[in-house]
């Protein structure tokens, strides 16, 4: 049974709907992102299932307890906010321990606690300072300190990382993994990095205009996005979707790709699926860039790779990387490859199209085709 579901949720403030009927669920111990651009909804989905909104319509289920309407103290949550929200006149301890004290928490309990949590999360030499004497990550440390002490049913995590340097953000999200690893405790988290989402949940929301996009989990998401926003906004690089014109019929189908100065490149399609009712139609054509490489660094697994020509026009050495800029179906597209990849800008170089990852959408209604 789900431990935390939504059901037909909508949130409207006067006449301006804001969440637009939301059905979600997870089990215990699981890890829900909700990811989306700024002004998607998700802080506000966040801010109903603590309680500190009220929903115009629906339902909120917690342990198969509707939770619609209860206080947010009496719905066993707990809230780690963007700001940290810590108390500046009081040591890392007592803000940790502050909650504990308004609940009557015995002082032994609470010392066995704060231990606890400030050995897990590695601030117990930081017990006796001031917010304003720690650093970003350590302010965040205390805030999930005091969350974790609670022991609650869901925690809830409003855009933690935001206000943290990149490489802080990487460490602490690492941090976040390794903690849910451990504690196996429900958690509901917003960001707007799809990477956060990508690496920290075990199941994806995407919001965007207030509906939901995809629920799912990363790989889902990821490999079979529902929609045009959906395999645009995951992803870094970005999937390179490109105009295509779809050929043949039957079983024998085939999508045609504009090439500057050159005959159009043809790529055989692994499953026809819904795409025969696009024959002599133009569609939308997916690819990820690692689905897009060199062909030694090609996925020997792949049931459908066939190779083309393509003019490159930027290189972008990345490390572990290569990124190679082409233009197919009037689009910039880009190529990942290996590190080592012998690769120029102005040459015509043999591509490997791993057609096993292609997707296809429908220009009109954005979504996936089959």
């Amino acid at each position: 049974m789900s431990f935390l579901k939504i059901t037909n949720l909508r949130k409207s403030y006067g006449s301006l709907e804001i969440l637009k009927d939301i059905n979600l669920e997870i089990d215990e111990g699981g890890f829900l992102v909700l990811v989306g651009p700024s002004g998607c909804g998700k802080s506000t989905l966040l801010n109903t299932i603590a309680g500190l909104e009220p929903i115009t319509s629906g339902e909120i289920a917690i342990n198969g307890k509707s939770v619609a309407g209860l206080h947010p103290s009496k719905r066993d949550i707990a809230m780690v906010f963007q700001s940290y929200a810590l108390y500046p006149n009081m040591t890392v301890a007592g803000n940790i321990a502050f909650g504990m004290e308004i609940r009557g928490v015995p002082k032994d309990e609470r010392d066995k606690a704060i231990k606890q949590v400030a050995d897990m999360l590695q601030i117990g030499h930081l017990l006796d300072r001031k917010p304003s004497q720690l650093s970003g990550g350590q302010r965040q440390r205390v805030a999930m300190g005091r969350a974790l002490v609670r022991n609650p049913q869901v925690f809830l995590f409003d855009e933690p990382l935001s206000n943290l340097d990149a490489k802080l953000r990487v460490d602490m999200r690492t941090e976040i993994k390794r903690l849910h690893q451990r504690m196996k405790t429900t958690i509901v988290y917003v960001t707007h990095d799809q990477i956060e989402a990508m690496t920290l949940a075990t199941k994806i929301a995407v919001l965007k205009d207030g509906i939901l996009q995809q629920f799912g989990t990363p790989a889902d998401i990821y490999n079979n996005p529902a929609n045009l926003f959906v395999a645009d906004f995951m992803g870094s690089p970005a999937m390179n979707l490109l105009t295509a014109t779809v050929e043949g019929g039957g079983n024998d189908l085939r999508v045609s790709l504009v090439r500057p100065d050159a005959e159009p490149l043809h790529l055989p399609v692994a499953q026809v699926g819904g795409l025969a009712a696009y024959a002599g139609k133009q569609i939308v054509f997916g690819i990820r860039p690692e689905a897009l490489t060199d062909p030694d660094g090609a996925d020997r697994n792949a049931r459908l790779l066939v190779e083309g020509d393509c003019l490159i026009e930027v290189v972008e050495p990345a490390g572990s990387d290569t990124f190679a800029v082409t233009k197919l179906g009037g689009k910039e597209v880009v190529a990942r490859l290996r590190a080592d990849a012998r690769i120029a800008p102005g040459q015509n170089t043999r591509l490997a199209f791993n057609l096993d990852k292609a997707v296809y959408f429908d220009p009109q209604s954005q979504q996936r085709i089959g």
